[in-house]
């Protein structure tokens, strides 16, 4: 199977390297005839730098790059998005993702697809900070603001960074199996139940250090009272300020609004819940303070496309396979002598992908 990922100057490293190495652990597990064949093709000659000053040895440029891939994957970095490419090279990759049977990619090489043409009509996704600029500078493409990854057809784009493990893991288990996935997860240590539907935004993320900061008083009061109704008012109450004057600080500093926060917030403690208990939804919802258990549903599957019974399902299937997989992972390294599934139900055009037997 072969795979091209574009590389460029001042390319983010890891959208190199997490790829990569999804396909190369992959590698270990399959007979050669299975096995992935990755190419870095470059949009100049020789050699590029990367933003953290890495240099790479790029074996081939675009111009001497004539095969057709099974996978073209364009990599981010810093300055994706405001480059202009070179109007030949965009004409050799809208040519090259038309005769690719997969195609897409990591962080913000999205905008290298865009000005390509590709994207008009389709359901994309990049790195939360160059959502709003994406969708201004191509109005015609669907933007998913705060996905993981989104597959729409044959195009398959992600958040960026770590997010392109995330990709390239469910790639994997399209190709051979959910089970095949879980073991390069394992042995690259990385979480594999990120699945596609889950938001890019953690409300601990937007908190900060500053534990006697509005915010990190106000994270503190959410999850100390997260089974209360949990009101701007009641929240500018905690932290002895006008509603008024709480809102503008607490978006100023964790650039959300205090409802999505506090909802996000509701979202994780379930999802805990979920994985680690056996209690009933609705008691799941009453602890987290959702109205009941049909909001709690209703919340799920507009931020994670999923539901909490779902969720729960699906956590506990992994769990089953995962420590199947640890007790005999020393009779399973040989892959070459192992039926690998190849059947993966593949999700309808335009949809969030979400792994099926993933959390």
């Amino acid at each position: 199977m072969k795979i091209a990922i574009i590389v460029f100057d001042g390319v983010q490293a890891l959208d190199i390297a997490g790829p990569l190495d999804v396909f190369k652990e992959a590698n270990g597990f399959l007979p050669k005839h299975k096995q992935y064949g990755i190419t870095m093709v470059g949009v100049r000659p020789d050699s590029v730098t990367c933003s953290n000053g890495m240099e790479i040895k790029v074996p081939v440029d675009y111009l001497n790059y004539h095969e057709d891939c099974d996978l073209l994957l364009v990599a981010g970095g810093p300055r994706a998005p405001e480059m202009q490419p070179d109007p030949d090279f965009l004409v050799w990759l809208k040519n090259k993702t038309h005769a690719a049977k997969r195609f897409g990619s990591v962080c913000n090489g999205v905008f290298l697809l865009a000005h390509a043409g590709v994207l008009d009509g389709r359901e994309i996704t990049t790195h939360w900070s160059d959502v709003k600029r994406l969708s201004a500078q191509f109005p015609l493409a669907k933007v998913r603001p705060d996905k993981i990854y989104v597959r729409d057809g044959g195009l398959f784009t992600c958040a960026g960074v770590t997010a392109g493990i995330d990709l390239c893991l469910a790639l994997v288990a399209e190709d051979f199996g959910q089970e095949l996935a879980v073991k390069v997860a394992k042995r690259l240590i990385v979480y594999i139940r990120r699945d596609g539907g889950q938001s890019q935004y953690s409300p601990y993320l937007a908190v900060g250090p500053e534990e006697d900061s509005i915010v990190g008083k106000v994270m503190r009061y959410v999850t100390d009272h997260l089974a209360d109704t949990l009101s701007i008012e009641q929240l500018a109450d905690a932290v002895a300020v006008s509603r008024r004057t709480f809102s503008r600080i607490f978006a100023k500093h964790a650039k959300v609004t205090p409802s999505v926060f506090v909802e996000q917030v509701r979202i994780d403690f379930a999802r805990k819940l979920l994985e680690e208990t056996d209690v009933p939804l609705k008691t799941v919802a009453f602890r987290c303070g959702f109205h009941s258990a049909t909001h709690m549903r209703m919340i799920f599957s507009r931020r994670l496309d999923t539901t909490p019974k779902q969720y729960r399902q699906r956590f506990r299937t992994e769990e089953l396979n995962t420590s199947g997989i640890l007790d005999d992972m020393d009779d399973d390294l040989n892959m070459e002598t192992q039926k690998i599934p190849t059947h993966f139900d593949m999700p309808k055009r335009g949809r969030v992908l979400n792994q099926q037997s993933d959390s």
